[in-house]
């Protein structure tokens, strides 16, 4: 929807300015006056990855009754953002905004948010710290290294090389979890497995993509996965190679049939509807949500025809001990690439220190 026609679209709630306010709205006021909540992407949404998946809740959000919602796509992770939520406040009447890039926390959420107390702000990723930043300000993210680690089981089954590839964006905390975790799913079916490893440089980077999958295609990797806003580059170019893929963000299926195996999903309307809840409702708003398989924000895509049984009932295996609480990804004693410790005790999935990985562990190949 074109800024203009948003625009015209909600002239008529306007007022909710005065009556949403971080308290919540009243019962008679949410059946008179919708709450308004924008959705920022960073790319189009439906990138078939990072803002398709975000987009699939917010098309979800838009069958709820009580809420209004307003969507602007292709957003740099730049002032321009401050300006899409200054306006979606201003002149939307917004009062909760997902602002849904990683580069939008800081600075520019946190730029508005004090300027703003009255609007609730839920980014995807940032780390909100208690006494640091604004109460006002939310972080949301789910254990989608989960999900990578049974993409890692199933690669390890169906390689044939023992070499497999991971297409990075960013060397940032979350996309090093699931780097290693992939890794090691793999390296749990076959010990010999090496994971190699190529960083773009940003989230959106198609014609780098499509060389490092063929770069890595030539160094003899037959199973690919990634973390990139849209894997549909990387998924296609795999494919014409005769590669196998998992998948990431949302299911890439229909567009390699034949070379999808699985894949790793965001289940977003999980924590867009906590988020919304507690405004609709006067709840404090949740500063930090975070969940998994057991939790409904992350799940895998169904498997591909060529998964074989045996790789598929250790992956459901696994799975199912995930969602009991009962498997942990980072068990003490992991080494990286140079024999080093970087996991001395077992860490769960709760646990802030995985929040913080900077490294690679053993058996990736590729440099920070």
């Amino acid at each position: 929807m074109s800024q203009l026609n948003r625009r015209d679209s909600i002239k008529t709630i306007a007022a909710l300015g005065a009556a949403g306010t971080l308290g919540g709205l009243s019962g008679l006021a949410r059946a008179q006056k919708p709450l308004t909540v924008g959705v920022i992407y960073v790319g189009p949404r439906d990138d078939y990855g990072y803002n398709q998946a975000q987009a699939q809740a917010a098309a979800e959000v838009k069958k709820m009754p009580g809420l209004k919602v307003v969507e602007e796509e292709n957003v740099p992770e730049t002032a321009a953002v401050q300006k899409t939520m200054t306006g979606m406040i201003s002149q939307d009447g917004a009062k909760v905004l997902f602002p849904t890039s990683f580069g939008y926390f800081d600075p520019h959420i946190l730029a508005l948010a004090p300027k703003n107390p009255d609007v609730r702000f839920s980014h995807c990723g940032g780390m909100w710290t208690e006494g640091k930043h604004p109460k006002n300000v939310g972080s949301y993210f789910g254990y989608i290294d989960e999900c990578q680690y049974l993409n890692g089981v199933i690669a390890g089954h169906m390689t044939k090389s023992n070499k497999i590839a991971f297409i990075a964006a960013k060397p940032i905390p979350q996309v090093l979890r699931n780097i290693n975790a992939f890794t090691l799913g793999a390296r749990s079916v076959k010990p010999g497995i090496t994971c190699n490893v190529i960083f773009t440089g940003d989230w959106s980077m198609p014609v780098k993509e499509a060389e490092a999958t063929n770069s890595l295609a030539d160094q003899g990797c037959d199973v690919f996965t990634m973390h990139v806003d849209s894997p549909k580059v990387i998924v296609e170019t795999a494919a014409k190679r005769g590669k196998m893929v998992c998948g990431y963000h949302a299911s890439q299926a229909k567009l390699a049939p034949n070379a999808y195996l699985t894949g790793a999903e965001w289940n977003w309307l999980t924590a867009y509807k906590t988020v919304i809840d507690a405004a609709q409702n006067g709840k404090p708003h949740p500063n930090f949500l975070r969940g998994g398989l057991k939790e409904g924000y992350v799940k895998m895509s169904a498997y591909g025809p060529m998964v074989t049984d045996a790789a598929k009932k250790q992956a459901d295996d696994i799975k199912a001990k995930m969602i009991e609480g009962k498997f942990d990804i980072f068990v003490g004693g992991i080494k990286d690439g140079k024999g080093t410790v970087v996991v001395p005790k077992t860490l769960q999935q709760t646990d802030l220190e995985l929040e913080k990985m900077n490294y690679l562990v053993e058996g990736v190949l590729g440099s920070l």
